[in-house]
C-alpha cells in the first residue's frame, strides 16, 4: 500500500479532496492511505509560526527550515502519534515553479514508492536548504505559479491513484487509454472524443435567430453501429496522443 504524506499550512484544503470520491473509496479498501499534517505542528515557539523575512531583503515570507525538518524526520521514521519505527523508503517531493514537470511517466515511476511525502510551500516559497538538504525532487504541474503547493500535491495524488489496481474499477478502464500509440515513434495515452445519451440534442434558438431552423448536434453514427472494429479505428483516427 502506497502512504501519501501531505505537509501543508492549510491542512483542511487537502482534507476535503481526500475525502471525497474515489480516493476515499480506496482508504477504505485499504489501496492507498493520504496523511495531511499541519506544518504549525512542528513549530516550537507559542505563535506556531513557520515563516521569517527572508534574507537579503524580498516581497515576501519565506517557509522555515525547521519546522519543516522536524515534520520530514517525524513522518520518515513514523514516529507521528507514537507509531513503532519504520524503515521503509519514503522520497521526498517539494512543489517549485522551477520544478520538473509532472508527466504521467513520473507518476508511473512515483508509484513504485511506498510512501510519498508532498511539501507544499505558500508565499514567497521555502528556504532554499529545504530544495538542497530534504526534498529529493522538485516538480511543477505547469509553466505558471499558483498560490501554494496544494493543488499540485493534490493532482499528483490523483494521477498516481488512477494507477493503483482497484481504485478507478476494472482495469480495463486504464488499459483502453494507455496505448501504444505508433505514429512517429511516440508512446503516450490515445484521448478520443466521447458521447453519451441523447443521441440527437436540439439546443434552443437564441432571439436573434428566432424563426430559424433548429440545430441538431448528433452523436457520429459510427458509434451507435455496433461494430466494434470500426469503432476503434474511428477513436484510433480521431484521438489525440497525449505523449508519456
Amino acid at each position: 500500500m502506497i502512504k501519501f504524506d501531505i505537509i501543508t499550512i492549510f491542512p483542511e484544503l487537502v482534507k476535503a479532496f481526500s475525502q471525497e470520491s474515489l480516493l476515499k473509496k480506496a482508504q477504505e479498501k485499504k489501496l492507498l492511505k493520504i496523511g495531511v499534517h499541519n506544518l504549525r505542528d512542528w513549530a516550537q515557539d507559542r505563535h506556531k509560526k513557520v515563516d521569517d523575512k527572508p534574507f537579503g531583503g524580498g516581497l515576501g515570507m519565506v517557509f522555515k527550515i525547521e519546522p519543516l525538518y522536524r515534520a520530514v524526520q517525524s513522518l520518515k521514521t513514523n514516529r507521528l502519534n507514537g507509531g513503532p519505527p519504520t524503515r521503509r523508503k519514503t522520497k521526498i517531493i517539494l512543489f517549485t515553479p522551477r520544478g520538473k514537470k509532472f508527466t504521467q511517466q513520473k507518476a508511473e515511476e512515483l508509484i513504485k514508492n511506498k510512501h510519498l511525502i508532498f511539501l507544499c510551500g505558500r508565499y514567497e516559497g521555502i528556504d532554499e536548504r529545504v530544495a538542497k538538504h530534504i526534498a529529493n525532487e522538485e516538480l511543477s504541474i505547469g509553466d505558471y505559479v499558483l498560490m501554494g503547493g496544494e493543488i499540485p500535491a493534490m493532482a499528483v495524488i490523483e494521477t498516481i491513484a488512477r494507477l493503483i489496481p482497484g481504485v478507478v474499477g476494472k482495469p480495463s478502464f486504464l488499459k483502453e487509454r494507455r496505448l501504444s500509440v505508433k505514429k512517429g515513434q511516440k508512446q503516450g495515452f490515445l484521448e478520443y472524443p466521447q458521447y453519451t445519451r441523447p443521441e440527437v440534442f436540439e439546443p434552443l434558438p437564441s432571439s436573434r435567430k428566432a424563426g430559424l431552423r433548429r440545430a441538431k448536434w448528433k452523436v457520429p453514427k459510427i458509434l451507435l453501429s455496433g461494430n466494434h472494429k470500426k469503432i476503434e479505428e474511428w477513436k484510433r483516427k480521431r484521438g489525440r496522443i497525449i505523449e508519456k
